[in-house]
């Protein structure tokens, strides 16, 4: 990902606001990855996004390329938990990394409900060193 002029804030480094934008793309394309909308078995289910916290190690400057990953680490019953490292392309330390959780929901009734069985076997074929529970 480019750092785009706008990401900056008026300290002259990326506002730390911006790097959940970065993992939200992550997620996306993680969610790409493993089809996530061929899983809906109505329209009402999908993910929700429960919780998301980032540390920041580094500060990060216009201009850069980004390198953003996300990778599943726990698999649960209605949720999985995403990690996140964001690098300054090249480098080998992280600028900032993270972690979430996605409950998997039913929107109409507002409550959480088990991940469908075809997406827990992409997750884990994606990324077989993920804990179950």
């Amino acid at each position: 990902m480019e750092v785009r002029w706008a990401d900056m804030d008026s300290y002259g480094h990326v506002n730390n606001a911006v790097y959940f934008t970065y993992c939200e793309s992550a997620r996306m394309a993680y969610f790409d990855a493993i089809r996530l909308e061929e899983a809906k078995t109505k329209p009402s289910h999908g993910p929700a996004l429960a919780q998301a916290s980032l540390s920041f190690r580094r500060q990060v400057h216009h201009p850069a390329r980004l390198e953003v990953g996300a990778r599943a680490v726990r698999l649960g019953r209605s949720s999985f938990q995403l990690d996140y490292a964001i690098f300054i392309e090249g480098g080998e330390r992280p600028a900032a990394d993270g972690t979430s959780v996605v409950v998997w929901i039913d929107y109409e009734h507002g409550k959480s409900i088990p991940l469908p069985d075809d997406l827990r076997q992409r997750i884990l074929a994606l990324d077989p060193d993920v804990l179950t529970a």
